[in-house]
């Protein structure tokens, strides 16, 4: 089968003839219609994440994207390298999807939206009629997060983000650059939610200001933390925990368990695929990864293997 093929991490992936995988005991054979390039992806395949492993040349990169199994069932999967024709995948790391997706977008959207979506429906619950802010909203996963927050009811969206031109560029009800961002921090103290992709000294800097700024300190505020861009740690004083009705919450795998994952991103398929929300995308067949892998579009890369 053709497939991506990093074979040193001083060179982009080349596409290559390499053998076709078989499945082992609870795995299923996918064929892949739709994988997506992100950070993670790339770092990996250029040697510069901290799971990179020289010893594991050559490989086949990815960590995601939309197939089909052989009795035609559509899924989107979680497995090491689909950036080929087939992968096998392990059938805990698959969920089925309508058959009438969008497998581009859904590829492309999927792992950016689950964040924010699995973090309201299952860590936050209701969220209708609140202020949400978020933070890091103008990455991928911040911007799908506004349109999430906005469908599932929000009554106003805070962006905060570094990139001042994309975040001029966002629809939001209020607009906070990170790089002066105390006056209008204190402005939307009023907050009831937070979706933080940040964390880190952003974080560590930003929760005193809105705590210290909010005039009713009963009123609650759920902070929920998704990433961390900024840093994995945080100081967060212990009166501040007991002067306000702050509660912090993670949300990811652990603290979400596998049966939501299962029941939750059918939908967020169907949503995706009818465009409710949207990543900028660039469709390319898996033949041109050497010439597309390194493009700069601002869009989410998207391969076809199967072209």
């Amino acid at each position: 089968m053709k497939a991506a093929l990093v074979e040193t991490f001083n060179q982009v992936p080349q596409y290559k003839e390499v053998q076709a995988p078989i499945a082992k005991d609870g795995e299923q054979l996918v064929t892949v219609l739709a994988s997506p390039v992100n950070h993670l992806v790339q770092a990996r395949a250029n040697g510069t994440h901290y799971s990179s492993d020289a010893s594991q040349l050559p490989f086949i990169p990815g960590v995601d994207g939309v197939g089909k199994l052989a009795n035609g069932q559509l899924v989107y999967f979680m497995a090491n390298g689909p950036l080929a024709e087939k992968v096998a995948v392990n059938e805990h790391r698959m969920i089925p999807i309508p058959a009438n997706v969008d497998a581009n977008k859904v590829a492309a959207a999927m792992n950016p939206a689950t964040s924010s979506w699995m973090a309201i429906k299952q860590r936050l619950g209701d969220i209708k009629g609140k202020k949400v802010m978020i933070l890091g909203a103008t990455g991928a996963a911040g911007s799908v997060a506004m349109e999430i927050s906005r469908y599932l009811g929000t009554s106003e969206v805070v962006a905060v983000g570094r990139n001042q031109e994309k975040l001029n560029q966002l629809d939001a009800d209020q607009k906070i650059w990170l790089g002066n961002p105390d006056a209008d921090l204190k402005a939307n103290a009023d907050v009831d939610v937070v979706l933080d992709y940040l964390w880190g000294e952003v974080t560590e800097q930003f929760l005193p200001i809105i705590l210290q700024a909010r005039i009713d300190h009963s009123q609650p505020l759920n902070w929920v933390e998704i990433g961390s861009m900024a840093g994995s740690d945080i100081k967060l004083p212990a009166a501040f925990l007991r002067s306000t009705a702050l509660t912090l919450l993670g949300s990811g795998m652990g603290s979400v368990p596998a049966r939501a994952f299962v029941k939750e991103l059918p939908e967020l398929a169907q949503l995706i695929s009818e465009g409710h929300f949207n990543v900028p995308i660039e469709v390319a067949p898996l033949s041109q990864v050497s010439e597309m892998w390194l493009k700069e579009t601002g869009k989410r890369l998207v391969f076809n293997p199967g072209k």
